[in-house]
């Protein structure tokens, strides 16, 4: 095995792992400033004295979370001032397999489809089970050898 498959592996456990621990994590609806501040019995004021800012810059700040306009390095203030760390992360929808799998999946649909236009068109079309099958095959292969047009569907 390379290095570099070696790394990529290493990189996918990690990920995996990573997804599997936040798989049933929800973002509260109010957000984790608001969330944690209330758990914790804070006002608004107290986590602007501890951060040395105006209590309305908290309260814009959790706005800013709620709307998706919030920096990382304010949660990560934020989160210091209420005793907490800030955690970031990006995670895959399922595993980093099945992503890769749905990427070949789509890549395979779309070269298969292509080729059978074409047979259609000189009277030569295949079956629909044959059609399935072969997609299969591709997107087996397209996810072991990963070409390096991968990541585009023509």
């Amino acid at each position: 095995m390379s290095v570099r498959e070696t790394a990529r592996k290493q990189y996918l456990r990690l990920v995996d792992g990573a997804a599997a621990q936040l798989a049933d994590l929800a973002w509260p609806a109010e957000g984790w400033l608001v969330s944690l501040r209330k758990a914790l019995g804070m006002s608004g004021t107290d986590v602007a004295r501890r951060m040395g800012v105006t209590r309305s810059a908290v309260y814009q700040a959790e706005r800013n979370e709620r709307d998706g306009a919030i920096t990382l390095a304010q949660m990560e203030k934020l989160a210091s001032a209420l005793g907490g760390r800030f955690v970031y992360a990006i995670v895959p929808e399922g595993s980093v397999g099945e992503v890769l799998q749905a990427q070949a999946y789509e890549k395979a649909a779309a070269r298969v489809g292509r080729a059978s236009a074409l047979m259609a068109l000189e009277s030569q079309s295949l079956p629909e089970g044959e059609i399935r099958r072969r997609i299969a095959e591709l997107a087996e292969q397209l996810v072991r050898d990963r070409p390096s047009d991968f990541w585009q569907v023509r």
